[in-house]
């Protein structure tokens, strides 16, 4: 079953891919059927993303090839087989007990037997309340969740948004991703996991472990709002105070061109670092001979001394301050990944033995629900109210050509510190409950002890002697 499953998803990204080999909207030397030059600077650059669906498709179905080679029914340990058989004699002697007599107290309540399908509805609901009110399962479920939503967050808009706040292609900005967030986050899960094994830590240290992580994150981040580049100026959209004018102070630079408000394409003025959304825009009736890499417009009457001005969109002033902003990133996601394996060790030590599959299962369903599925639409919607110009098309708002980068930076930096911060204050309610916990315990301990050492310190009281 679960080959038959990886080959149904490997040829899932093989129909996916299908289309675009007929169709090919761009060559790959960045050349359309209409002859249109473009370099994977343009933000129109599209680029043969359908590849990597192959290069999945192809990794899932020689993955999936082992398993098909699996017996139906795995062999069985001697210690499950001496459990089972020991169940089935504690079940036997329990049915042939007489029926004044109370059942034994090692009998299914200790030893979990397999429950049928009918058994196992009528007794979920009672098992999931009883789960969910746990205070250390749900709290950790909660920690998880928000932190969840912080990944998922990242997991999809990341690569816009460095490619938006620093002017890099997308390619790069995915190669930065996998080159270092991702080996970022396993390091910290398997750290996480050695801290564990190797300190042998119990539950209040692994939520103190959970909180000094979620601590360090925050901490990382932090400096996220200050690094990030300002929008630079678009002719006729942004206009920046000290800065070169607008083509509003050309009066009729553009009567005649008649441009479309549809189009784009754009230019830029490399000397005075203005961008217009078309060489029209721009006023320029004269295209350069154009190489491999460049185009080049003259003759722009929108242009401070017409000059010339390249196809493209204008550079960034701070793409520098991308590798510090990758590495800040990474090493907060170390310390988030650190508290992976130790919240599941809370979870699975803190539910009742019979309800730990359980607990996993409803943990999985909830992060799915309350973040993998939320937390895109969220973060996707905080990102759309920072567009300053959006395209349309059939009269409808299509796709967002540029955004305030002060405001993308500051909502989406906002949305990760707010996730974390609520991670943070569950760790710290999960050591706080943990610890009241410990001294519950201790002062048990203690009172017992006490009684104990005055029962045996009481001297045995003779009985008394009758007088004659």
């Amino acid at each position: 079953m679960i080959g038959c499953g990886a080959l149904l998803v490997a040829l899932a990204g093989l129909l996916m891919s299908l289309p675009h080999f007929i169709s090919e909207p761009y060559r790959y030397d960045g050349t359309s059927s209409g002859g249109i030059s473009l370099t994977s600077k343009d933000p129109r650059w599209v680029g043969a993303w359908w590849l990597g669906f192959l290069i999945s498709a192809g990794a899932v179905a020689l993955a999936a090839i082992p398993y098909f080679f699996f017996p139906r029914e795995m062999p069985k340990e001697k210690q499950e087989l001496h459990f089972r058989r020991r169940v089935l004699a504690v079940v036997s002697k329990d049915e042939d007990a007489p029926p004044g007599e109370p059942p034994k107290k090692q009998g299914l309540a200790h030893i979990a037997p397999d429950l049928t399908m009918i058994q196992f509805i009528k007794v979920f609901p009672r098992v999931l309340l009883r789960t969910l009110r746990h205070p250390i399962f749900l709290l950790v479920v909660l920690s998880q969740v928000c932190m969840s939503c912080s990944v998922a967050g990242v997991a999809t808009f990341l690569s816009k948004f460095l490619e938006r706040q620093f002017s890099i292609t997308a390619s790069y900005a995915n190669m930065l991703i996998g080159c270092l967030s991702i080996p970022a986050a396993i390091m910290g899960i398997v750290l996480g996991g050695v801290l564990v094994k190797c300190l042998r830590l119990g539950p209040l240290r692994c939520s103190a472990l959970c909180l000094l992580g979620s601590l360090f994150c925050l901490l990382f981040n932090l400096p996220l709002f200050f690094m990030g580049c300002p929008t630079h100026q678009i002719a006729g959209i942004t206009h920046q105070p000290g800065s070169q004018p607008e083509r509003e102070l050309f009066p009729g630079c553009m009567e005649s061109c008649s441009c479309p408000s549809d189009d784009f394409n754009p230019v830029c003025d490399s000397s005075t670092r203005v961008e217009y959304l078309t060489p029209c825009h721009a006023g320029c009736t004269n295209q350069a001979a154009p190489n491999k890499s460049h185009v080049f417009y003259t003759n722009c009457s929108c242009v401070t001394g017409r000059g010339p001005v390249q196809g493209g969109s204008c550079e960034s002033a701070c793409s520098h301050l991308v590798l510090p902003f990758m590495l800040l990133i990474s090493l907060g996601g170390v310390m988030a990944s650190v508290s992976h394996t130790p919240s599941f060790m809370l979870i699975l030590r803190g539910v009742k033995k019979e309800d730990k599959a359980l607990a996993v299962g409803i943990q999985f369903m909830l992060l799915r629900v309350l973040a993998w599925m939320p937390s895109p639409v969220i973060h996707g919607s905080a990102i759309d109210t920072t567009c300053v110009h959006w395209a349309w098309s059939c009269g409808r708002r299509a796709v967002c050509r540029y955004y305030d980068n002060d405001l993308l930076r500051n909502r989406f930096i906002g949305l990760q510190l707010f996730f974390k911060m609520g991670s943070l204050a569950c760790f710290a309610l999960i050591l706080a409950i943990l610890r009241q916990q410990d001294k519950e315990e201790g002062t048990k301990a203690t009172c017992s002890g006490l009684q104990q050492q005055l029962l045996v310190s009481q001297p045995e009281k003779k009985p008394e002697e009758s007088r004659v």
